[in-house]
């Protein structure tokens, strides 16, 4: 009777060690799904975030030309703000006149004399949201020398 029952035991305390190991297991994976879902969460966020503050930035845009036409300070004035609410929310200008043209923040629109492979002129803003690119620059690149 006492070496079944040790069998036995051992075979309990093996049980044991397995269902624990499955336990930490399934809290690990429990741990790691909540974490997934949170990121996947914030992903989603900044990523409908970006498409209202691009929407904004077209409004952005007509007001600047619109700035720049009139020459009134009262729209001056609005403008600058809408420029700050969208900086509080982490929009940046891209600023690129006269650096190297880069694919990933700028689309090609014309190539024009100047400086080869440089930016030449700034057709229409690009933007960024936290350093990721939202909107790329339309420039103008400069083709180098011509003979």
């Amino acid at each position: 009777m006492g070496i079944k029952k040790r069998e036995e035991n051992k075979n309990l305390e093996q049980r044991v060690v397995v269902l624990e190991e499955k336990l930490k297991r399934a809290l690990a994976d429990y741990d790691n799904l909540g974490k997934r879902v949170l990121a996947e969460k914030q992903q989603f966020i900044k990523f409908a975030k970006a498409e209202v503050l691009d929407k904004f930035i077209a409004v952005l845009d007509d007001l600047e030309r619109a700035e720049a036409y009139l020459k009134n300070e009262g729209l001056s004035l609005a403008t600058a703000q809408f420029r700050a609410v969208l900086n509080s929310e982490g929009v940046k200008c891209i600023e690129v006149k006269g650096k190297v043209f880069d694919p990933e923040k700028m689309d090609c629109v014309t190539m024009v004399e100047g400086p080869k492979n440089r930016v030449v002129n700034v057709v229409q803003k690009g933007y960024l949201l936290n350093d990721k690119v939202i909107r790329p620059v339309k420039v103008e690149v400069g083709r180098g020398k011509t003979n």
